[in-house]
């Protein structure tokens, strides 16, 4: 996974076509300050009272690394769906500012990668496969998760549970 420290003033000088496959990332864990707005003017969506903002993210784990969502009102602020709950993520993880002008969220299902698209990879599983950021509706809110080929859909944690979306989500692309 690619990663930056924190104190850099601007993403490094990519064009879209040769981004790398996971993008700009800002390492954080528990204790860090949230990045400034410079870094998260554009939160993808917002937490079920529709004003706390919402990022993308990886979470790091010892033998993996997962996509999560980062909810800053939270606390702990990321956030994993993960063996059927939504995991409070201690460790570090990294903020992937979210950049309409380079990024979108394309329409899916059961897993698939659409046609002539390149995901924005999210992380990989203990056994390298790949995982990319995704996002789904539940209850009314948008929700940030991960999806995978092997996973057949999209894992998106809310209200304590992961939840399991097949059909009618998002993976997030690099714009064409």
């Amino acid at each position: 996974m690619s990663s930056v420290d924190k104190s850099s003033d601007s993403p490094p000088p990519y064009s879209n076509a040769r981004m790398p496959p996971s993008g700009f990332r800002i390492p954080l864990t528990n204790t860090s300050t949230f990045p400034t707005a410079q870094f998260t003017k554009n939160p993808p969506c917002y937490d079920a009272d529709g004003n706390s903002p919402v990022f993308i993210g990886s979470a790091i784990f010892p033998n993996s690394v997962h996509p999560c969502k980062i909810a800053p009102d939270l606390n702990p602020p990321c956030r994993v769906p993960y063996g059927g709950t939504e995991v409070e993520h201690q460790g570090r993880f990294d903020l992937l500012p979210f950049d309409p002008e380079t990024m979108e969220f394309v329409p899916t299902s059961l897993g698939r990668i659409p046609h002539g698209r390149r995901p924005v990879e999210g992380g990989y599983e203990e056994n390298g496969a790949k995982l990319y950021h995704a996002m789904s509706w539940i209850r009314g809110t948008r929700v940030p998760g991960k999806t995978g080929v092997h996973l057949g859909g999209c894992n998106i944690a809310f209200g304590c549970e992961e939840h399991v979306i097949t059909r009618g989500y998002e993976i997030l692309c690099w714009r064409l």
